[in-house]
């Protein structure tokens, strides 16, 4: 594949996370979280959403899939990934003087069909335990 054709690949993919994240946002909204901050970057990496649900910090995770290729969105949420989540939502909590808050991880699984169309999104509440 050519690098015009990588770029381009990149820039369609980077779409449709923001999407996704834009998509999961407004859906988290209309179910009482308040969007405190949006692709949140710590030194271990990055948290897509971060909301306040009544008094219980939330840390989402946003996976966002065209098609069955790559499997389904929940599939993303590998060991790893999970483990730099918390690793990010510790140092947000600890950044903001905010260590004796009750804080969970989500996950928003969001597919769209071949069109751009979308077929799902699913707020699965508690998608990494652990601590």
């Amino acid at each position: 594949m050519s690098d015009a054709a990588d770029g381009k690949l990149s820039n369609w993919r980077q779409r449709l996370g923001r999407w996704g994240e834009d998509t999961a946002a407004s859906y988290l909204e209309s179910v009482g979280h308040q969007i405190m901050a949006r692709n949140w970057r710590g030194k271990s990496g990055e948290v897509d959403l971060i909301t306040r649900h009544d008094e219980v910090i939330v840390f989402v995770e946003v996976k966002t899939r065209r098609g069955s290729a790559y499997g389904l969105p929940e599939e993303a949420l590998t060991p790893l990934k999970a483990s730099r989540i918390m690793e990010t939502a510790e140092l947000y909590l600890s950044e903001n003087d905010l260590s004796d808050v009750e804080w969970r991880i989500d996950l928003v699984a969001i597919e769209v069909d071949g069109t751009g169309r979308l077929i799902r999104c699913e707020h699965i509440p508690h998608a990494v335990l652990g601590w």
